[in-house]
């Protein structure tokens, strides 16, 4: 694991310097902390905390652009000079610690993308708990996880195949050559537990010849309704490890109008299941402590099973069809994406 200022240099080389300041901020004050966002998705809000630090100068909290920054040793303490631009800030500081919040993701789903929703929304859960991984350390995770994040690097099931956000905003590598054989693994042993021959069949190949054209075969079975079973009990497994962590909180009034919304699609799910339709409870929520542009929402995600693939159905918190020409993107959306690069 990285310690505190290695994940303040990563920070910089990426371009990120997004300051929580207080509400009753003075330049130059001496504060107790001064939080600095880190890692921030359905997972986990993390940030880096200065303390007992003063800034000076002129920070830009809504400037984009390449950043400039020297850290230095002061006595007992830390120089940190930031330039943005022609502008720069500087922060005295004594120490600087990571601070970190999990919560529950396995109900968080985003719908930025049509077609295949149930399982965009699966690489999206698997993608932010490789992050969760890669940018806090393994100890932030359960051991079950630990392994589901290596599915990441599964070509069939990740960004490569069915990507939860439109191109222009995904990072990191789609390479189909580029396949972990851990998540192989996994994914032989979810087959298994499916009592899935074909997928067993092909994942082995696949073991043994790790080429694109198996992985376009693959990621075309996992569509089909016959193999949905692997893509169910991985999404249970997440549901799993996912009760050990708390859902964010808000005000009182948000939280009980999010609750309401929650329970009327859960009346709604129970309608469709004594039909025998299979359906699921999604929400997206904004951050705690962050600024986001995101509000709540909650959505049904529908599985209708055609001849030979399964179709999926999307519906709001109103029960509307949910039409997706008009769901832009916002500017935050580099925070809840995965942002792991190779």
């Amino acid at each position: 694991m990285m310690d505190a200022f290695e994940m303040l240099q990563e920070l910089l080389a990426q371009g990120q310097f997004e300051l929580i300041l207080p509400e009753a901020f003075e330049t130059a004050k001496l504060m107790d902390k001064l939080r600095l966002v880190y890692l921030m998705n359905d997972a986990v809000e993390s940030f880096l905390v200065f303390h007992q630090v003063k800034m000076t100068g002129s920070y830009q909290s809504d400037y984009e652009g390449e950043l400039d920054a020297s850290l230095q040793k002061d006595g007992d303490g830390y120089v940190l000079s930031v330039w943005q631009g022609e502008c720069v800030v500087t922060l005295f500081f004594k120490q600087l610690e990571l601070e970190v919040h999990l919560y529950e993701y396995s109900g968080i789903g985003h719908f930025w993308m049509k077609g295949d929703e149930d399982l965009r929304v699966l690489e999206y859960q698997i993608a932010i708990l490789r992050d969760k991984s890669h940018y806090l350390g393994e100890e932030y995770c359960t051991e079950k996880e630990r392994q589901l994040a290596s599915l990441a690097d599964f070509p069939p099931l990740n960004a490569c195949s069915y990507p939860a956000v439109p191109k222009q905003y995904r990072v990191g590598s789609e390479d189909l050559k580029e396949v972990a054989p851990e998540a192989i693994k996994l994914m032989e042993a979810f087959a298994v537990q499916a009592k899935d021959r074909e997928l067993i069949q092909m994942l082995r190949l696949y073991e043994c010849f790790p080429k694109p054209v198996i992985a376009k075969q693959i990621a075309k079975l996992l569509k089909k309704k016959k193999h949905e079973k692997i893509t169910q009990l991985i999404s249970e497994c997440l549901k799993e490890e996912n009760k050990k962590y708390p859902r964010r909180t808000f005000s009182k009034e948000a939280d009980k109008n999010l609750n309401q919304l929650l329970k009327k699609a859960e009346a709604k799910r129970l309608e469709f299941k004594k039909k025998g339709i299979r359906a699921e409870v999604f929400r997206e929520e904004p951050f705690t402590m962050a600024q986001d542009d995101l509000d709540f929402h909650v959505y049904l995600l529908i599985w209708q099973n055609g001849w030979h693939k399964k179709r999926v159905t999307v519906i709001d918190g109103r029960y509307r069809l949910l039409v997706f020409f008009w769901r832009m993107i916002p500017r935050w959306i580099w925070k809840r994406l995965p942002v792991k690069t190779k």
